[in-house]
């Protein structure tokens, strides 16, 4: 059986401010029509697979479970990392999870782009005989350029069309070395896909990393179901050492393979990849959203929230989104990282949390903030429900919009449609939920002395939350 292992723990800070730690870029649409954890799903449609294990951040645990329930995807097995420790440890738990030894698993970050599916999946195809025989299989992206950002791969020995034997990982080269890498031929850029038995993967792990073998085996004998997902033990997972697949297993192995991959491939790792990958106009541009543009050449311009224009300007990267912009030099943004890190040690908010925030009742857009008061939009999807919970600083008044609220206020039960409104104060328990079929529509006014989300004490919810607020 061929079990997809779906790695979604990346926060994707090179892709600041679309993608931030609460949202990261996995879970957007970048270069297809859904997200990019949903075209990863799409992907394997025509593979003889069975339901995918994802190895997630807890904190996003809803939005993978929504975002592949939105795609039909077969009831997938949710793992939620305490902690995140790179691809080899997660990948680990999954193998450890997979209910046969033998299952061949199809291991795939969520954030990557592909153009051509079916090359892609005739390869995954053609590398599966190998995988069964026992071989660490990994997939190399035939080259397009030189390319200084990714990782080769040098194949040796010719197994099969298409399949090499694996002579080893090389790191990021300078442009001249990516230059002989791709006049050489027998290079290719490290995609990150893997295919192999879960048993030899726990085999290899265990000869090369016994260490975090056992740290994971131990985390995954003591997990806990949680509603749908699935909780490793976090003492146990914390003593695992923190590894890619790559140093801690592929470059080690003796039976490491690689399949040659042309599938239109891109890992999307910073804006100029989007730029690359999209639809330029005459003048080389590619633009999202509402963007003018004039006597601009090369550029990629993005607009999230208002109209965007640009004059006179080549080789840029212009990202604007509801509460940050974002100018760059086209052949840096992979700099955009030094400045996450640097609004993250400023304390500031855009780091990682977007003006409009998702929970899994739905969403929370912050529209006016102010001395002691505060002005929010809250959509709740149908039949979803809010925490029953009370806030010791500030109170709220709630304004229904669109939809009927069902709504606890202290002993009281409401019922309210649009243009009626209702009043909690300060210390009073309240729960607002949506038992409709339309998407529920809230003005909540905040007014008082605190207004962080951390001002809450939860009573009941049914989601099993505990470290998110609202």
């Amino acid at each position: 059986m061929l079990i997809p292992v779906l790695l979604s723990g990346g926060v994707g800070s090179r892709l600041w401010p679309v993608s931030r730690a609460a949202r990261p870029k996995q879970f957007l649409p970048l270069g297809g029509d859904g997200s990019m954890l949903q075209e990863t799903q799409r992907r394997l449609k025509g593979l003889d697979c069975g339901p995918a294990i994802v190895v997630c951040n807890a904190e996003h645990r809803f939005m993978v479970a929504e975002q592949l329930r939105e795609e039909a995807a077969a009831s997938p097995t949710i793992i939620l990392e305490p902690a995140g420790r790179n691809t080899a440890p997660a990948i680990a738990l999954a193998a450890l999870q997979a209910q046969h030894p033998e299952a061949l698993l199809l291991v795939l970050p969520a954030d990557h782009h592909v153009t051509d599916p079916g090359a892609f999946r005739a390869t995954v195809e053609r590398a599966m005989a190998p995988a069964h025989a026992g071989q660490l299989m990994t997939f190399g992206v035939v080259p397009s350029r030189p390319e200084t950002g990714y990782g080769y791969v040098r194949c040796g020995e010719a197994l099969a069309d298409g399949i090499f034997s694996l002579a080893e990982f090389v790191e990021k080269p300078d442009q001249a070395t990516a230059a002989r890498y791709v006049a050489d031929g027998t290079y290719y850029w490290n995609s990150g896909l893997f295919l192999f038995r879960a048993d030899r993967y726990l085999e290899a792990l265990g000869q090369h990393q016994p260490a975090m073998l056992a740290a994971c085996e131990q985390a995954m004998a003591r997990a806990e179901r949680d509603l749908d997902f699935i909780r490793p033990d976090a003492e146990a997972f914390l003593a695992s050492p923190a590894d890619s697949i790559d140093y801690a297993v592929m470059e080690h192995t003796e039976a490491g393979g690689v399949a040659t991959l042309d599938c239109g491939w891109s890992d999307v790792g910073a804006w100029s990849a989007l730029w690359e990958i999209g639809v330029a106009d005459s003048a080389g541009n590619v633009s999202e959203g509402d963007v003018l543009l004039h006597d601009a050449r090369n550029n990629y311009v993005r607009s999230e929230s208002r109209l965007v224009t640009a004059l006179g300007v080549e080789d840029l990267v212009v990202v604007e989104t509801a509460d940050a912009v974002m100018v760059g030099a086209r052949d840096r943004v992979q700099d955009i990282k030094q400045v996450v890190e640097a609004l993250t040690a400023s304390n500031r908010p855009e780091a990682s949390l977007h003006q409009k925030v998702f929970r899994p009742w739905g969403s929370y857009e912050s529209l006016v903030v102010g001395e002691q008061f505060q002005v929010k939009r809250l959509t709740v999807a149908p039949g979803q429900t809010l925490s029953l919970q009370l806030h010791h600083h500030r109170a709220e008044h709630w304004v229904v919009v669109s939809g009927e609220a069902q709504i606890t206020r202290g002993e009281e039960q409401l019922t309210l449609g649009p243009d009626e409104s209702t009043y909690i104060p300060i210390g009073m328990k309240h729960r607002l939920a949506n038992r409709g079929a339309a998407p529920l529509e809230v003005i909540e006014v905040q007014s008082g002395s605190y207004l962080g989300e951390d001002d809450i004490v939860r009573f009941d919810d049914v989601y099993g939350r505990e470290e998110n607020p609202t």
